[in-house]
């Protein structure tokens, strides 16, 4: 369960009473996600997410975030919205926590997508890359390459308890994404964690994104390549190359991809799978036993990796010239 910090209700009315959101009829822990406590309010007005930002979140960026998802609103993407105070601010704070209402989004993550499913997420994605453009707040990718040698350094020397001969692959993995990694990519707002829990769906027709909290300024190419990790693999480790390949055609239907960028893909996707890795890996070593967050396995992305390092061209993934 992915509830950090409690909340009662009488500190909860007080706090809806500073919002134009109706009297507060119930509310409940929303179990999925793990940056952040989430609730599901029922209201006379209409239901609502409740956000209380925990500390891996920085207090300074919630600006980018939160402006961010009115400015993709303001252009047509689907997007769950913040509901500003009577004040106007976006931002309050409950339980010494920052935290903010979030308009409610309509539909269901899909458990199993197939690939006309990941074509719309193509779309999707695209869309946004395109809706981001004009939006004036910039947040660097803290998860990039710098990041990354941070977070290994957190965990290399525990690395081996995870799977014997770690230490040695991770670490020249690394050194071989420092010296290789792309430096002139179309740059823009990118989602950065477009998993399918942060998906919405109504039936086969794709409803809405949420959940922008690790959006920043990088490759656009790049954040196709986080969805090919997170949406084209099976649970046996295999690739699907039917569904990588209508993710990439659903998303050249509304930016074409240009020719650095298809070079490029396959040490974009190692990057990527090296990035939810480390984090997967920090998050194994480092989280208490009985901790209300469930880990995730850091090896189904190290299997990942190694799929992405016998990759040869972008054809391997799907996209057809």
């Amino acid at each position: 369960m992915a509830v950090y910090t409690d909340i009662n209700e009488v500190d909860l009315k007080a706090f809806l009473a500073q919002y134009d959101a109706g009297e507060l009829l119930s509310y409940k822990g929303i179990a999925e996600g793990v940056e952040n406590s989430n609730f599901l309010l029922h209201t006379s007005k209409s239901p609502l997410i409740l956000t209380l930002y925990e500390k891996r979140v920085e207090k300074n960026d919630l600006p980018f975030f939160l402006g961010l998802m009115h400015h993709l609103a303001d252009r047509g993407l689907s997007c769950p919205l913040p509901l500003p105070r009577r004040d106007g601010a976006l931002l309050g704070e409950l339980s010494g926590r920052p935290a903010a209402l979030i308009s409610f989004l309509e539909g269901m993550w899909l458990r199993k997508p197939e690939a006309r499913h990941c074509r719309e997420v193509g779309k999707a994605l695209a869309a946004m890359h395109v809706a981001g453009e004009g939006f004036e707040l910039k947040r660097p990718n803290a998860l990039s390459l710098e990041g990354w040698k941070t977070l290994w350094a957190k965990s290399k020397d525990r690395a081996d308890e995870v799977e014997q001969g770690l230490e040695l692959e991770v670490g020249s993995e690394i050194s071989f994404l420092a010296q290789h990694w792309p430096k002139s990519l179309p740059e823009g707002v990118i989602h950065a964690d477009l998993f399918p829990d942060n998906v919405f769906f109504l039936g086969d027709d794709l409803s809405g994104l949420i959940d922008f909290y690790f959006a920043c300024n990088d490759f656009l190419a790049y954040d196709l390549s986080i969805c090919l990790n997170a949406w084209c693999f099976e649970k046996d480790g295999a690739y699907n190359i039917t569904k990588g390949m209508a993710m990439i055609e659903g998303y050249q239907q509304i930016r074409p991809l240009g020719l650095a960028e298809i070079e490029a893909l396959p040490i974009l996707a190692r990057g990527s799978a090296l990035r939810f890795f480390l984090t997967r890996l920090y998050d194994w070593l480092t989280t208490p036993a009985g901790a209300l967050v469930v880990k995730k396995d850091p090896l189904e992305y190290l299997k990942k990796l190694r799929f992405h390092r016998q990759v040869r061209s972008s054809a391997e993934y799907g996209l057809t010239l």
